[in-house]
């Protein structure tokens, strides 16, 4: 899926956020004003109320409790005595991520309201808006600025459209003019953000969560979803859907009634909460609604709100084995974790998608980065990679007894080296090839040598990050049977 395309947008019950998208495509001022119509300011006592009450948490994958988020910045501004910034994070970083972009694209002044709200609220310095420089939503959110007039300066700052860039910590910096990559030592955006000062941080639908629920106020807005969690839900479903969409349905809908409505395949497992969540089994999917008490009965998560069933017709452990690539190749490498412990972690993964016996150096490999990086992404790697080994265990012990499960990989698992920038393969010209072995020497992590001695990779592209062991595997080929195709785009 192209990022020039935003995947269509649907509603389970009555819309909230994307209301109006069918009836306009993308609201201007005069249409949002019509759809949604005005809202009252509110104080700072009354923001936090109004969060408080509608259980407001961000949506953009930890799900922290966002009035506690505005207590600790009203807090952090009293003793500094600073005003604060307000940071709307809409990067959006995961490839299989489209719903902040579907409202960054077609609803682009709820957003701006609620960052408004805020502001008011605070008195804010100062409302800075992250965008990824991917291009998409870029242009909408700048029109509807141009539209309008905000309660303090607003400014929009485009960042690297990579994994990473999204981490709140990596924002920030990013805003500040450095590296687009998270800080090597916790540091909390409430005490100390964009300039400096206090920065209230969170995604582009939280804060269009709060301005639905300053318009309808908090007894209508809990009238729908369940009562510990109300409101709806913004998702995207991806994956084997032969429909995929971006869905805002209610809190406690059935797992099920969204996948089906997209037409999904479930195969033998369903990703929930993206790259850095979790597999879960298809008897477990359904099971779920759509919550995070849901998710969490079946030990996963909501997070950002991704659903990516793996279908029955692709390789589960080849694509499982492309994304711990790509997620090693997107770590900041400022710590032991990423720069050692991811890529060994891919090259375990990649040799179980191989046929290797490497389950257990996949465990070990999760293991001795679980815990210790400077940010999240070691343990929501190999959360990824663990899930897998556990939903996938009749596809790994088909690979591993040498038959393989018969299917292959099909990019059910997006990644934006694959569907954009295109990438390169490993080919070899059988009619040449010795079997001298030296390739799986030099390229451990891409080629193993099977029974017979001959060589033995991925047929799928490769990452950014193994193209230069790839490169010095074809130069030492005495029989020159080995090449690296030139880049095509993959669909």
């Amino acid at each position: 899926m192209s990022t020039a395309q935003v995947p269509p947008v649907t509603a389970i019950g009555t819309p909230r956020i994307t209301a109006g998208f069918d009836e306009y495509g993308r609201l201007d001022l005069v249409a949002h004003q019509e759809v949604h119509g005005g809202f009252a300011a509110l104080s700072s006592g009354e923001l936090v109320g109004l969060a408080d009450r509608i259980e407001l948490r961000g949506r953009g994958g930890a799900g922290f409790p966002f009035a506690r988020k505005v207590r600790a910045v009203i807090d952090s501004c009293r003793r500094q005595e600073l005003p604060p910034v307000i940071v709307v994070n809409a990067t959006e970083g995961e490839p299989p991520s489209w719903k902040d972009k579907a409202v960054l694209t077609r609803g682009p002044h709820l957003i701006l309201d609620g960052a408004a709200l805020a502001a008011a609220a605070l008195e804010a310095e100062e409302i800075v808006i992250g965008v990824a420089d991917d291009g998409v939503g870029l242009n909408s959110i700048t029109e509807a600025l141009a539209e309008r007039k905000m309660p303090c300066p607003t400014r929009i700052v485009t960042v690297p459209h990579r994994f990473i860039s999204g981490e709140g910590g990596a924002l920030v910096r990013g805003i500040n003019g450095e590296a687009h990559i998270p800080p090597g030592r916790k540091v909390r955006s409430s005490d100390n953000g964009v300039m400096g000062l206090p920065t209230l941080l969170s995604n582009a639908e939280t804060y269009s969560q709060l301005a639905i629920a300053a318009r309808i106020g908090p007894w209508e807005y809990n009238s729908v979803g369940i009562p510990e969690e109300p409101g709806t839900v913004m998702l995207t479903i991806g994956g084997s859907a032969t429909a995929p969409a971006v869905v805002e349905a209610p809190s406690g809908t059935p797992l099920m009634d969204v996948l089906n409505m997209c037409g999904a395949d479930l195969g033998p497992g369903l990703l929930v909460g993206g790259y850095h969540g979790k597999w879960v089994s298809a008897e477990a999917a359904k099971t779920i609604t759509i919550s995070r008490k849901g998710f969490a009965k079946v030990g996963g998560t909501l997070g950002a709100g991704m659903l990516i069933p793996i279908g029955s017709k692709t390789c589960p452990l080849g694509e499982v084995a492309q994304v711990v690539q790509y997620l090693a190749g997107e770590s900041a490498g400022q710590c032991g974790p990423c720069r050692i412990g991811l890529p060994d972690l891919a090259r375990a993964v990649t040799l179980v998608s191989l046929g290797g016996n490497a389950v257990e150096n996949v465990r070990q490999a999760a293991g001795l980065v679980k815990g210790r990086g400077a940010c999240s992404h070691p343990d929501g790697t190999s959360r990824f990679a663990l899930s897998a080994l556990e939903v996938f265990a009749a596809d790994v012990a088909a690979h591993t007894n040498g038959e393989g499960c018969g299917k292959q990989v099909r990019g059910i698992l997006p990644l934006p080296y694959t569907a954009e920038k295109g990438a390169r393969k490993l080919a070899l010209d059988w009619s040449r090839c010795d079997g001298h072995g030296l390739c799986s020497a030099v390229a451990p992590e891409i080629i193993r040598l099977d029974h017979n001695g001959f060589p033995a990779f991925p047929q799928t592209p490769l990452p950014p990050w193994l193209e230069d062991g790839a490169r010095k595997a074809v130069n030492v080929c005495p029989a020159l049977a080995l090449r690296l195709t030139e880049p095509t785009t993959v669909k």
